[in-house]
């Protein structure tokens, strides 16, 4: 993003990169007075500063990872700047994002008017902010099939897409695989796991045999299927690992989670069901493997951070020290345990990973009757084994539809919320 400063130009994004300002005044500080503009000098350099910034626009910045997408920014305010965030109906907190970091674009889904956002911000749809043309990076950090729409904009148009939101790509990838093709978008992976794959790929000039993705197990790792039945809501948000939404957290916890980021993988790196296996690894040091054809594997390694994998999803190409990430201490880590899933205690693994074999629109149900399932679970209407009790029999029930378009998909997605929440009203499913 070139720029051109002239004389009588006020410095852009002034209040926003103080401290750019700053470092640009010392470049200038020892040049020689004669025939030497300094304000000039200062003004080039900043410009030059500036134009390496990366404009991001933030979907979901309420969320668990929107949260930490903007711990990132803040640690790197030279490098990463805010033009856009969108949430839903925590005001209170979007409010004070605003005020900090000073967007020029908003969306937030709350009823009515929002006094306390600065009246400066223009209110834009989620579509028309994903498709953003002031936006270097578009961070699609919005849970659940709510994402599904601002992904396909920002594919749509082109944009880099740093891509949180699992239920896009298992709800809808072919058709969005298909249109970043078409619009030569690309697609960056947020998740750890896809992360991890990604830059073990990376250099590589031939195709990978294998994904191998990692599960820490979650909390109730080693249950048999009978004690799983009388599981609590707040022992199933107690991640031993991860700092995560509730929503995330809860399919950790059944192993669903893991089960979406294997129909993911196949869309994200073009690879078979059959080649793609997860592992259980507890310690969450290793977050996925990718073996070649000579029988090498590949391990991305770190500290259990989401903020890694959100910021190397940013900064790509490019790596940027953050002292604020926490470093591997080899002293400590002891012993890498690797075991194959319980699937008779966990059957949502399973059960997406079967969804994603059929296609069509069954990971669309999936997903619509998981997200029904966990909301259920949390208001302790339901059990936590009654989650994959509702997933499987709202798939038995589906009649899919072949090659979907993206209305289809969200028919069959509209279909599956009402009739999970039927057989929930109408079956025992503690």
């Amino acid at each position: 993003m070139g720029m051109k400063v002239h004389r009588n130009q006020p410095l852009p994004f002034l209040r926003y990169q103080p401290s750019l300002l700053r470092q640009a005044a010392r470049r200038v500080r020892d040049l020689p007075a004669p025939g030497v503009s300094r304000k000039r000098h200062l003004l080039y350099d900043y410009s030059v500063m500036v134009s390496q910034i990366k404009r991001l626009a933030l979907l979901g910045s309420t969320g668990s990872i929107g949260q930490q997408t903007l711990d990132v920014v803040r640690a790197l305010p030279d490098s990463f700047r805010v033009v856009a965030l969108a949430a839903g109906k925590n005001i209170g907190l979007l409010s004070e994002q605003v005020r900090e970091f000073q967007p020029q674009f908003i969306y937030h889904s709350a009823n009515g008017a929002a006094p306390d956002l600065p009246g400066l911000c223009k209110f834009l749809s989620l579509e028309e902010m994903a498709a953003l043309p002031d936006a270097d990076v578009v961070v699609i950090a919005a849970s659940g099939s709510a994402g599904l729409a601002p992904t396909l904009a920002a594919v749509r148009a082109g944009k880099v897409v740093a891509l949180s939101n699992k239920e896009s790509l298992v709800s809808a990838g072919e058709i969005i695989t298909s249109e970043a093709r078409a619009s030569g978008a690309r697609l960056l992976p947020v998740d750890s796991e896809h992360s991890a794959i990604w830059q073990c790929l990376l250099g590589e000039r031939q195709r990978a045999v294998k994904i191998i993705l990692t599960a820490s197990g979650g909390p109730f790792r080693g249950y048999t299927p009978a004690r799983l039945e009388a599981v609590t809501v707040d022992q199933a948000l107690k991640h031993p690992s991860w700092s995560m939404g509730k929503k995330v957290t809860i399919d950790s916890a059944t192993l669903m989670n893991k089960g979406l980021e294997v129909i993911e993988a196949h869309w994200l790196f073009d690879m078979a069901y059959d080649d793609i296996k997860v592992v259980v690894h507890p310690q969450s040091i290793i977050h996925s493997m990718v073996e070649f054809a000579d029988g090498a594997v590949k391990a991305q390694l770190s500290h259990p951070d989401m903020r890694l994998p959100i910021q190397y999803a940013l900064s790509y190409p490019d790596r940027l020290p953050n002292p604020r990430l926490s470093r591997l201490d080899w002293d400590d880590i002891g012993c890498l345990t690797f075991e194959p899933p319980d699937l008779e205690a966990f059957p949502c693994l399973r059960l997406a990973v079967e969804a994603g074999r059929r296609g069509d629109t069954y990971p669309a149900v999936l997903c619509a009757a998981g997200e029904v399932a966990v909301d259920l679970f949390l208001q302790r209407r339901i059990g936590f084994a009654g989650i994959p009790r509702l997933v499987e029999q709202t798939l038995e029930q589906h009649k899919a539809m072949p090659h979907p378009s993206i209305e289809e998909v969200l028919m069959a997605d509209a279909w599956a919320r009402e009739r999970a929440s039927e057989l929930a009203a109408g079956e025992s499913l503690c």
